[in-house]
């Protein structure tokens, strides 16, 4: 009977063997829907593509960095060179390459303070502080304190850095003989005026030059008794006689009035001028007085007034040269020469910051 039972059911054997058929069919079915859905999932593909894309960004920034950083250290905004004196100021100078302008610059602002023919000796040595030419695009009479100041900063630190100058116009000297050293800084003050100054503040050059022509030797010194080669009789001579050729050109030794322009016993052809405050200056024995100078004319510093001769009482070609002080005669090679008035307030401070900076590297 229970054979027949089994026998007799064969539809709910056939329903079972259905209903795990179609488990196992749906089962395969959401399997393959779900591997379906994660491979079209915008997510999943934004993910993939952000993963993908990263890592050549990433590459590319760093490459970029890579080729902006410098391949070695810059070089500094500053060199310092140096030449020992074998001859004269103007022979070590120009073995450096400084042209013959910045020569007679630098050696104007030093007038005050050195005599380059009896101060300078063989073997003194000169320091000079330059500008790199590739760290600015300004000359150096063109820059403001502050470039100045940043650009020293920069270089002691080995930086680079854009600096205010890019010509050769030092913008320190030190001269040294012995144990004994003379500084000068470059500096261009509020008024937008370039100077050299001393390490103090104040000019360099002095209002007057001291000397006012290219002379060989001084063939007779300030003297309040001496022997005249002419009229050999003992008096003062009021001024240095200094030797040079006939023609060689004299120059205004400061900014001056033309009291008198002609010819004086003695003195032959002679320039008289009024300076400034209490002093006056005498040029005399001339071999022409310049075109055009007359009385009354205001002439500036620097500006030949006339040419050497022997003329008047004189043995050979020379300048006279005289400098009064209130009317009194003074030895031109040694009197004090009125400078320029010191830096003050923010000028002073300022170039202060300028002197500590670059003085290290003097």
């Amino acid at each position: 009977m229970a054979f027949r039972a089994i026998a007799a059911s064969p539809g709910l054997a056939g329903k079972l063997i259905v209903v795990l058929a179609i488990g196992l069919t749906g089962a395969a079915w959401l399997a393959h829907r779900h591997a379906d859905v994660a491979g079209d999932d915008p997510l999943a593909d934004t993910a993939t593509a952000t993963a993908t894309l990263a890592a050549p960004a990433r590459d590319a920034a760093s490459q970029a960095a890579a080729s902006a950083a410098p391949a070695s250290e810059s070089a500094p905004a500053f060199r310092v060179e140096t030449a020992v004196v074998e001859h004269s100021f103007s022979e070590a100078a120009q073995r450096l390459g400084l042209d013959a302008a910045t020569t007679a610059r630098l050696t104007r602002a030093f007038s005050g303070r050195l005599d380059f023919r009896r101060d300078l000796q063989r073997g003194s040595e000169i320091r000079f502080v330059f500008r790199n030419a590739t760290n600015g695009t300004d000359g150096a009479d063109g820059a403001s304190e502050a470039k100045e100041a940043n650009a020293v900063s920069a270089a002691n630190a080995g930086a680079p850095q854009s600096t205010a100058s890019s010509d050769d116009t030092p913008v320190a000297i030190r001269i040294s003989n012995g144990n004994v050293s003379h500084d000068l800084f470059l500096y261009r003050n509020l008024a937008g005026k370039a100077f050299y100054y001393s390490s103090d503040g104040h000019a360099a050059a002095p209002s007057f030059l001291r000397y006012p022509v290219k002379f060989t030797r001084v063939s007779s010194h300030f003297s309040l008794r001496r022997l005249d080669p002419v009229t050999h009789r003992v008096q003062p001579h009021e001024g240095v006689d200094l030797a040079a050729p006939v023609g060689t050109p004299v120059q205004a030794t400061a900014r001056g009035t033309v009291t008198f322009a002609g010819w004086q016993t003695g003195y032959g052809k002679v320039v008289k001028l009024e300076n400034f405050g209490p002093y006056s200056t005498t040029f005399a024995h001339l071999s022409r007085i310049a075109k055009h100078l007359k009385v009354g004319q205001t002439v500036s510093k620097g500006q030949v007034i006339g040419y050497v001769g022997a003329t008047g009482w004189a043995t050979g070609p020379h300048l006279h040269y005289e400098v009064h002080v209130d009317q009194v005669a003074q030895d031109p090679l040694t009197v004090d020469l009125p400078h320029r008035d010191p830096l003050q307030g923010e000028d002073k401070q300022r170039f202060a910051q300028q002197v500590a900076l670059i003085d290290p590297l003097l």
